[in-house]
């Protein structure tokens, strides 16, 4: 069978819907006839540059139209895009590109110095789409984007096809190492991906084109990634509302803004947001604290914000309690998944008329596929006391791209099913609820025990005076490791590292409070909601004149 592709899918959207909007920026629309006719042109401008068969064509773009159009157009000829981190230096995007079999680059213009300083080492872009945001001219090395997008190409395609095996490649950092490609046949992506749908939007695993044109007979959600497109959350979101005829959002400004967002939910009546945990939701919150307090006019109204999901980090109880305050018909939908792994569990957190309660801090209802596995390969079972890696079969990724060796430690064969375990460190508690430890690639040891810093940094935050919280491990001569906090702590406060350390004591066996506290003015998370544990390691043993392990 040859499978969904998701440029069949969203021609076909466009041939359904063609006036209905796809993608909003600003006082920018775009309908779904011109999101599909911009693709087309892009696609062609891509062909004539001679791209090839098996290569990629990267996004080097922050979030806006061009960079859902110029995957669009990567998806009609049957090339895989690639996600780039507008934050590399040179050496990572050097490395991604050439990794990637990187045939061409979509870029925006406040880029073009850098790429300067390193075109010349990856030969084997053919072409260079400059899009105009309002940074300098376009290169003379480069073709305006805008040229390619309105030539008026008409259906574009490649000789080579386009099938459910051609690739998506999302780079992810993981935490150790360079970028790796996750490679996602777009048959699986779209439909696990649609498995999040209404159920009147859902499509059958064999292809039916028929049955889509049906689902789409009228325009679907209107979502908003309030975290970058570059990153499998941003990305997903946008993926499933397009599939089902819906539209995207896309913010104007580079980095978050928690106003700018309510005031798009608010112009644009959007109905689904996408978040990166407490980074974005505790401002989002603040925000609304601050304007909707019903002190006197709301400055929002947000009742058409329907779902907002969360996906990555960790997101508060506090945090979801505060938002159900202001707009209790909301669901909040904490995901538990990762590039390589996506639905493995989720909590789902509503209001009432009468109060608001949310799912607590890091606990989740497994997925129909997931299966927590110790070391050494037993399944955890309900109330067991042990600790294991979470583990999804069914639709998952192929492997990474060029790397059999990584593949073979993440994708791995349980009996007669393969599964995908990215690293993910849970229990199962008696009840079957599955509670998130973190990434083992980070699990501090500490006097033998196994501490993981996600839940010493949740416990941090439950203080009032803690903004953000990160938590490492510092060589220690009688405990091995030291755990050691960096705290960014709320401004015009000053809490002390004894009352910090008694708050987590308060949430956890004391073995795992921190020994040290080190504060800093801002821990500096990615877009993503990520944060650098190696960078925050060497800071704090700069700070204390300890080693950094």
């Amino acid at each position: 069978m040859p499978g969904w592709n998701f440029a069949d899918a969203w021609e076909t959207v466009a041939e359904t819907l063609p006036d209905a909007p796809a993608l909003l920026h600003g006082d920018l629309v775009r309908s779904w006839s011109d999101f599909d006719a911009r693709a087309d042109g892009v696609a062609a401008a891509l062909l004539e540059a001679g791209v090839t068969e098996g290569t990629s064509v990267a996004q080097y773009l922050t979030n806006r139209p061009e960079y859902l159009e110029a995957v669009f157009a990567a998806f009609k000829l049957g090339l895989a895009p690639v996600n780039t981190n507008y934050r590399y230096v040179e050496d990572e995007l050097l490395y991604l590109w050439d990794n990637a079999d990187s045939s061409a680059v979509v870029f925006e213009g406040q880029f073009t110095e850098r790429i300067e300083h390193i075109r010349d080492r990856v030969p084997d872009v053919r072409v260079w789409l400059w899009v105009d945001d309002g940074h300098g001219e376009c290169p003379d090395w480069a073709t305006p984007y805008e040229a390619a997008a309105t030539s008026g190409a008409g259906r574009t395609s490649a000789a080579w096809g386009r099938s459910g095996d051609s690739l998506y490649l999302l780079y992810t950092g993981g935490t150790t190492g360079m970028p790796k490609g996750v490679m996602w046949r777009n048959d699986d992506l779209l439909l696990v991906l649609n498995d999040g749908a209404p159920r009147a939007r859902k499509l059958p695993e064999d292809v039916d084109l028929d049955h889509l044109r049906q689902v789409v007979s009228s325009p679907g959600i209107r979502t908003l990634p309030a975290c970058p497109l570059m990153h499998g959350t941003g990305a997903f979101n946008a993926f499933t509302a397009l599939t089902v005829g819906g539209s995207v959002v896309t913010l104007t400004k580079s980095s978050f803004d928690a106003v700018e967002l309510l005031d798009a939910v608010q112009d644009k009546q959007v109905n689904n947001t996408a978040i990166v945990g407490d980074a974005f939701a505790r401002p989002i919150l603040a925000a609304l604290d601050a304007h909707n307090s019903g002190d006197g006019p709301d400055r929002w109204d947000i009742s058409s914000l329907k779902v907002v999901v969360s996906s990555g980090v960790m997101w508060s109880q506090a945090t979801k309690d505060g938002l159900l305050r202001h707009n209790p018909k909301m669901l909040l939908v904490d995901t538990l998944g990762s590039s390589e792994a996506i639905g493995m569990a989720s909590s789902v957190s509503s209001g009432s008329g009468d109060g608001a309660s949310a799912a607590r801090t890091a606990t989740f209802t497994l997925g129909p596929s997931t299966k927590v596995i110790a070391d050494d390969g037993t399944e955890v079972h309900p109330g067991d006391d042990a600790i294991g890696k979470i583990a999804i079969q069914g639709r998952t990724p192929v492997g990474y791209y060029k790397d059999p060796a990584k593949s073979a430690e993440t994708f791995v064969r349980i009996g007669d099913a393969t599964y995908s375990m990215p690293g993910d460190y849970a229990r199962v508690e008696a009840d079957g609820t599955l509670v998130l430890l973190g990434r083992g690639s980070v699990c501090i040891n500490t006097g033998g025990e196994k501490v993981f810093p996600e839940e010493v940094e949740e416990a941090l935050k439950e203080h009032a005076d803690v903004r953000d919280a990160v938590v490492v491990g510092l060589p220690d001569e009688r405990f091995g490791q030291a755990i050691t906090a960096v705290v960014e702590v709320v401004p015009g406060t000053d809490p002390s590292p004894d009352e910090l350390i008694a708050t987590v004591k308060a949430h956890h066996a004391a073995y795992k409070a921190p020994k040290r506290i080190v504060f800093v003015d801002s821990l500096s998370r990615a877009a993503n909601g990520k944060v650098d544990y190696k960078r925050w390691t060497r800071h704090a043993a700069g700070v204390l004149g300890a080693d950094e392990g």
